[in-house]
């Protein structure tokens, strides 16, 4: 295996595993949903709160996690927004160079600077220990201190599909732009003899 896989290897692992904790986020964030529209209007029936503002925040706050710690997979998987006029009509190694070109010119970059502009204003947060504006809501310092680090992490996974695609210009590794072609194709069918 090329050094340039070996080193994108444990960087596509903490991908999979932030995808993973997205997953569990977006569980809780259906059954938190569910359970305050249901008792919102059970409370109305009934005269009484039976849901709050930490509880409506929660679920804010679970789909900043889902959609932060999910964009690194979602970039993984080819499942991102691809203006793709000419990439599907190149060859493989003119999509590679699409990405390399891409993702250096656009994507890490972008990343960094979301990273440098989110650092100052998610630690102004955690230094006041900033809550909510609303009566029995949640801090909101945790939150925002998720901002660089998604960032930081969009950043790793770009950098890690680059070197792979800068394996595969090399001879060095297989196609990677195949990986999100496949999950989200339909399986091939198969000629029965």
């Amino acid at each position: 295996m090329s050094w340039l896989l070996r080193l994108s290897r444990p960087i596509e692992r903490l991908t999979h595993g932030l995808a993973m904790v997205a997953g569990v986020a977006t569980l809780l964030m259906v059954l938190i949903g569910a359970y305050n529209a249901v008792a919102r209007y059970l409370g109305k029936y009934l005269g009484m709160a039976l849901t709050s503002n930490a509880l409506v925040e929660l679920q804010w706050y679970l789909f900043s996690v889902v959609f932060l710690l999910g964009a690194p997979w979602a970039l993984r998987q080819g499942a991102h927004v691809r203006v793709d006029i000419l990439y599907e009509r190149l060859s493989p190694k003119g999509r590679a160079w699409i990405n390399v070109v891409g993702t250096v010119v656009l994507l890490l970059p972008f990343a960094a600077l979301g990273v440098w502009t989110c650092w100052d204003f998610a630690l102004d947060s955690i230094a006041a220990r900033e809550g909510s504006n609303d009566p029995d809501g949640l801090a909101r310092y945790p939150i925002k201190a998720l901002l660089p680090l998604a960032f930081a992490l969009l950043w790793l996974e770009a950098f890690a599909l680059l070197l792979e695609q800068i394996a595969f210009l090399t001879g060095r590794g297989p196609d990677p732009n195949r990986i999100g072609a496949a999950a989200y194709s339909a399986p091939e069918e198969t000629a029965t003899p």
